[in-house]
């Protein structure tokens, strides 16, 4: 019998709060080492990495007038460049990681669930990775969009002068944001599965669940935009009705089994 499938042994119920908190501490410490190893990898790769991260700022002012927009980007203080390095190397690092943290993080809840759920595991990380994936892609495609409305909104005798550090920064929250409203789903899935809620709750919660998926989307859109905000918005929604569906389809065995 290997560690892993003893992890997911039933007796791991039984279990002290010390161990737990000892469990959850060594998940931890393989999540963080993974993240590093993503950071020190993506910091080797930094010129390829903005030069991608670029692109679509490039395009957008390749397509506009010549006086729409400056496609060089810029630092205003010396300490600039290293530090938007660095948050360039944890930010991809961090995606870098996303099968480890993932999959720690099944490893952690899965004795909670039943013998039965717990083959879940590799649909639970593919389909995270490609939720995240989809998420961060489409917001990829957006920031060009988005920078467009902001840009046109500045004035049409205002220039603009943008610094390295704060289009990373922008380009790297829509990412991360647009890859965790994309997630919502799993969790969804996840709390179905493990009885706090049902898929009938959620389907006659659907006016809320709409009334919150666009307050999320528009707190969590670094641009703030209605352009953005919509992109995000209305597939998080898409994925809320995808996610009862995967319900009813996951639990509706349960009853006659119990």
């Amino acid at each position: 019998m290997t560690a892993d499938e003893q992890v997911a042994e039933p007796a791991e119920d039984t279990q002290t709060l010390t161990e737990h908190l000892g469990e959850l501490r060594t998940r931890i410490i393989r999540s963080a080492l993974a993240v590093l190893i993503g950071m020190v990898v993506i910091i080797a790769l930094y010129d390829q990495v903005l030069e991608f991260l670029k692109q679509p700022y490039v395009d957008l002012c390749t397509s506009k007038a010549e006086d729409f927009c400056d496609p060089n980007l810029f630092i205003t203080s010396p300490t600039e460049g290293l530090s938007t390095r660095i948050r360039v190397g944890m930010y991809g690092g961090i995606i870098a990681a996303l099968p480890v943290i993932l999959w720690q993080i099944w490893r952690f809840v899965v004795p909670a669930l039943h013998a039965k759920e717990k083959k879940y595991a590799i649909p639970f990380v593919v389909s995270s990775l490609v939720l995240f994936a989809a998420g961060g892609t489409l917001a990829y495609i957006t920031v060009g969009r988005a920078l467009d409305f902001l840009i046109g909104w500045a004035g049409e005798d205002v220039g603009e002068l943008f610094t390295v550090s704060s289009y990373i920064s922008l380009i790297g929250l829509m990412i991360f944001a647009f890859g965790v409203g994309f997630l919502l789903p799993v969790l969804f899935v996840f709390l179905q599965l493990v009885n706090v809620i049902t898929p009938r709750t959620l389907l006659k919660s659907w006016r809320y669940a709409t009334i919150g998926v666009f307050v999320l989307a528009a707190v969590i859109t670094p641009s703030g935009d209605p352009v953005t905000l919509m992109m995000l918005a209305l597939p998080m929604l898409f994925l809320y009705f995808v996610a009862i569906f995967v319900g009813f389809l996951v639990l509706r065995k349960r009853p006659e089994a119990a």
